[in-house]
């Protein structure tokens, strides 16, 4: 059924309708969306392992310097600027049109974009090209989280709501031992006389075609719709929502004679999108700007660039590859551990808590030089990074309402990218000036810094119900 063009939104409805998700339980049917959404974000993980898995094998091919490449640093920085520049640009403005065309919408061209990037990236022959594809399947890659962060917010109950992106994180940080490994056995060889650092990227194509293809199952958010004047279709797929969780459905109730009716025209929205510095919403993002600045900078800081910096400790290609590999083994186990506390701790103390670990193991794992020791330390940094991104993405999604969800997570989302792209040349300048340790000591304080801005300014959201 159409809109009208002018659509009212039925206050008291659109509540009763939102009352009535939070009080499904976590049934079969609800864990399967959860799943079809954490797929996705499989393929964009994987995608974004890449930023440190395939430099090696592209310096091994000769298109990326060792050193003094574009702008007198390492080609690697170059590449990690471009992802995250594209993931910029894909956060920020993909947030707004994911508040405007819908969840699903927004989700289907996201995957679109960054699969057929990564496929051009595989034949590019130069590193200018394997930037430019790069920057451009960066832009999907921000738009993807972005969005997958509101849908999830949306679709989950509030009771299970840590626990929903628990689970989450660990079907999408299943791709980082898959790509670490994957990388570990093509990248040092040439599988038919074609390089292995293109077969990596091939694989990621392929397989985000296959998931685009099973997205027709997702329902579009009901509590987008029901924000946006499309009652009786939120009304009809919560009563799916029911019967498949076995709960008896319940009919929808609209407002009684006389109620308030809230206009929700474009105009309307785009009003809202630009409301987000007003005095309800200003503190909350400016704070989680900043804390995602730094904790962006902080945890890529440490991904993207841990083969090289073994690397530049002496450790051989092949060598580096393999640590990372190991200690990424920990990606996928990790999220399950969250899901026994994700509901039960304030989630302001999970971040902050998380933030201060990975600085002060963070400084210890720069000083290793003895296998074991790098591989342990390795692990607990992972931990806790893990921690920084399941806890991070669930406390920013709860924000904010419905109406503005997307489009506030993509903004405060977005400077994070975007710090990245400036932190990935810093870094490359600090490595080759400072060396290792400069780099570590340098992430460790934007992990502190994050720390201290969500304990002192982060208000508490644990079991809070969606707006």
């Amino acid at each position: 059924m159409t809109n009208p063009p002018n659509p009212l939104r039925d206050v008291e409805a659109t509540r009763n309708l939102e009352r009535r998700i939070d009080e499904l339980p976590m049934s079969r049917h609800l864990w399967l969306l959860v799943l079809l959404l954490s797929l996705g974000t499989f393929f964009e993980t994987y995608e974004l392992a890449l930023t440190s898995l395939v430099p090696p094998g592209l310096m091994k091919a000769g298109i990326f310097a060792h050193a003094h490449g574009m702008f007198g640093l390492p080609d690697q920085a170059a590449f990690a600027a471009a992802t995250f520049l594209g993931m910029f640009i894909g956060a920020m403005g993909f947030g707004r049109v994911a508040d405007r065309v819908g969840r699903k919408r927004a989700f289907t061209g996201s995957i679109l974009l960054y699969t057929a990037t990564t496929l051009l990236m595989a034949l590019q022959h130069s590193a200018v090209g394997v930037d430019l594809a790069r920057f451009a399947a960066g832009i999907g890659l921000g738009a993807e989280i972005v969005t997958v962060d509101a849908y999830l917010a949306e679709i989950a109950p509030a009771p299970y709501r840590g626990r929903v992106f628990a689970f989450a994180i660990f079907i999408q940080f299943l791709a980082v031992p898959i790509a670490s490994g994957l990388s570990l056995t093509l990248v040092p060889l040439e599988p038919f006389g074609i390089d292995g650092w293109r077969w990596v990227c091939f694989i990621g194509g392929v397989g985000g075609i296959l998931v685009l293809m099973a997205r027709r199952r997702l329902p579009e958010s009901p509590r987008w719709l029901a924000q946006h004047g499309s009652l009786e279709r939120a009304a009809q797929i919560v009563d799916a929502m029911e019967k498949r969780s076995g709960v008896q459905a319940k009919p929808l109730m609209h407002s009684s004679p006389g109620a308030v009716l809230v206009d929700v025209a474009p105009s309307s929205n785009t009003a809202a999108s630009q409301n987000l510095f007003a005095p309800a919403w200003r503190s909350r993002v400016v704070m989680l700007t900043l804390a995602n600045v730094f904790s962006t900078i902080g945890f890529f800081g440490l991904g993207n660039w841990l083969p090289t910096l073994l690397a530049a400790q002496g450790h051989t290609i092949a060598k580096s590859l393999e640590f990372n590999f190991y200690i990424s083994l920990c990606y996928p186990l990790c999220p399950l551990l969250f899901m026994l506390f994700a509901d039960k701790i304030e989630r302001k103390w999970q971040l902050a808590g998380a933030t201060l670990a990975s600085a002060l193991l963070g400084v210890v794992f720069g000083h290793q030089t003895q296998s074991v020791a790098i591989v342990l330390l390795g692990l607990g940094v992972t931990v806790s990074n893990l921690l920084i991104a399941y806890s991070i993405h669930t406390y920013q999604a709860e924000l904010f309402p419905s109406v503005i969800r997307a489009k506030a997570v993509g903004f405060v989302y977005s400077w994070g990218r975007l710090a990245t792209v400036f932190s990935s040349l810093l870094i490359g300048y600090l490595l080759q000036t400072g060396g290792t340790n400069a780099v570590f000591v340098f992430l460790a304080a934007c992990f502190v810094a994050v720390s201290l801005l969500v304990a002192v300014l982060g208000p508490r959201t644990l079991n809070r119900t969606s707006m």
